[in-house]
């Protein structure tokens, strides 16, 4: 997909510079002034996304995250976020987000934050040797010490810390 040309890539810039200073409302505004031809790029969805995410709208991040899903199929990001929402929507739940990233592990066989993620819904459905078998290859498929250490702090992990303190 092409970069964004001025006046647009200025608009998301600033976007970008709203959400890191917190201001989802102001980020969203700024996204407005995004041409049609332009709202479906993947860098504008992506700051939706995040948009609804911080807003806690979990309804519109999974229509956002089914766009990004359906105009880039060949990014991660797209799965996960709709995995993500689908945890949080009101008709989803654990299994919903399993189902929809189940998938995306096999067509991004190296990227551990899927097989984390899938770590964490399995722990989190009680199935704790489906969870240590995700997390052992998110490690390989990742910088175990950052995923070792972030796994250590997650509340979703938390039946399975002892045992990975040890890997």
């Amino acid at each position: 997909m092409q970069t964004l040309k001025p006046p647009d890539s200025h608009h998301l810039d600033a976007a970008i510079g709203w959400l890191g200073l917190g201001c989802a409302g102001d980020a969203r505004a700024e996204l407005e002034h995004i041409s049609a031809v332009n709202q479906l790029h993947p860098d504008v969805l992506e700051v939706r996304w995040t948009i609804c995410a911080h807003d806690k709208h979990w309804d519109a991040a999974l229509n956002v995250a089914e766009l990004e899903v359906q105009t880039v199929p060949g990014d991660a990001g797209g799965w996960l976020h709709r995995a993500y929402a689908l945890r949080r929507v009101r008709a989803g739940g654990l299994p919903q987000a399993w189902d929809a990233l189940l998938p995306a592990a096999e067509k991004f066989p190296r990227e551990p934050v899927i097989a984390y993620n899938l770590s964490c819904y399995a722990c989190q459905m009680q199935q704790l040797d489906v969870a240590k078998s995700w997390l052992k290859r998110a490690l390989k498929a990742g910088k175990p010490d950052a995923i070792k250490k972030m796994a250590l702090a997650d509340d979703d992990l938390k039946p399975l810390w002892s045992q990975i303190e040890a890997l």
